[in-house]
């Protein structure tokens, strides 16, 4: 079931107490938005033609930033609530050399996609999924957070107001990057006196250069990812520069990425650099545990729902290392990766290997995912938010 514009998001979303916001969009509509629904009225669907869209070499996509036409930024003071944003050119923003998130990291962001239907619609999977886990990461990193209207709300108005850089059926996706920092100057550390929330898109193709082909992953075990109490369980912008150092190392080596192992006994699989890992043994699928140094992953959470809809048995666990020796597949999963298959995994020297390609577990269920996305596979989840 496809949600429309003007759809609220029931008791999930009103057990967070959302209030209700209105944003205004800037010269590119024209018009104030009062509400997500004026919108849906006044961007009628329209039949999808090729030159709708930017010039670009659609069929060659990478994954990396691409400017487009418009960002939307909303600001608020500490102690108070986002109110209103607004639509801007793409460009700089202005921050001080004393703002939070460049001396102390204060930020948190986000990440989903936009993909474009036959008939030309645009297709958003669980906004809503990343609005919560950004108000989750706010509240541990001492920021104030938007709405999870307003999340939703600025998110859509980003998108539309640059459709055009969604690429045709079939060749990529709009990635959507929500981003929220500490944009106020403080010396001393302490939260920041000003806050921004800004959305960006930029159209991308696969995630790995490799493109479809099984990952290749190497156990790190001189570097940590997370630790119990850390800041492993939420997106925080200070997650990811510290692994550049393991991934950079494992890359000089041929491999396309690191698995990281439990900070503690370095015994137990946690998470690749950037996706989520599930194991398959038989009908049995099983992922790490959410236990504070793990990403929720919206898409590792999706996985889960269609497996088990598949007839698998999901467990969240505490997997061992030594357990990939006896897995008939691996595959990770992630909002830029998608659900890409792993080839193999060396550990301590040993090469261990997977089964890849058709008639994979991880291909059935990659399969539904992406048809749900692009509208080629009936919702039944009521994931989809149609924006247009």
């Amino acid at each position: 079931m496809i949600q429309r514009i003007s759809a609220g998001f029931g008791n999930l979303v009103q057990s967070f107490r959302v209030a209700s916001s209105s944003s205004k969009i800037g010269c590119y509509y024209g018009f104030s938005s009062q509400a997500s629904s004026s919108l849906q009225q006044m961007c009628e669907p329209s039949i999808y033609r090729d030159d709708d869209n930017a010039d670009l070499d659609w069929d060659n996509l990478g994954f990396g930033i691409m400017p487009t036409d418009y960002m939307y930024l909303m600001k608020c003071s500490k102690g108070e609530d986002f109110e209103q944003g607004q639509l801007n050119r793409y460009g700089n923003i202005e921050l001080g050399p004393a703002a939070g998130v460049l001396n102390y990291g204060q930020a948190v962001y986000e990440g989903t996609k936009v993909h474009r239907k036959e008939d030309g619609r645009l297709l958003l999977f669980r906004p809503e999924q990343n609005a919560i886990r950004m108000k989750f990461g706010a509240e541990r990193m001492c920021m104030p957070s938007p709405s999870i209207d307003q999340f939703v709300d600025a998110v859509k108005q980003t998108v539309l107001a640059n459709k055009r850089w969604v690429p045709p059926p079939g060749k990529g996706s709009l990635y959507i990057r929500p981003l929220l920092m500490g944009s106020g100057q403080i010396l001393g550390l302490s939260a920041a006196p000003e806050y921004t929330f800004l959305v960006y898109v930029s159209p991308v193709g696969n995630y790995f250069k490799e493109g479809f082909a099984p990952l290749n992953l190497y156990v790190e075990k001189d570097f940590d990812r997370a630790s119990r109490g850390g800041t492993g369980g939420i997106k925080s912008i200070t997650n990811y520069a510290p692994g550049l150092k393991a991934l950079t190392k494992a890359k000089n080596r041929g491999f396309s990425d690191v698995l990281y192992l439990d900070s503690v006994n370095k015994k137990n699989i946690e998470e690749v650099s950037s996706c989520n890992i599930f194991i398959v043994k038989g009908n049995a699928i099983s992922t790490p545990a959410i236990n504070g140094t793990i990403l929720p992953g919206v898409t590792r959470r999706s996985i889960i729902e269609i497996a088990r809809d598949h007839g698998y048995q999901v467990k969240e666990r505490v997997i061992p290392i030594d357990e990939l020796t006896d897995a008939d597949e691996v595959f990770c999963t992630g909002t830029a990766v998608g659900v890409a298959s792993v080839g193999s995994i060396t550990h301590e020297g040993k090469r261990i290997k997977f089964k890849t390609g058709a008639q994979t577990v991880s291909q059935e269920l990659y399969s539904t995912l992406v048809g749900i996305k692009t509208g080629l596979v009936e919702d039944k989840m009521g994931w989809i938010v149609e924006i247009e």
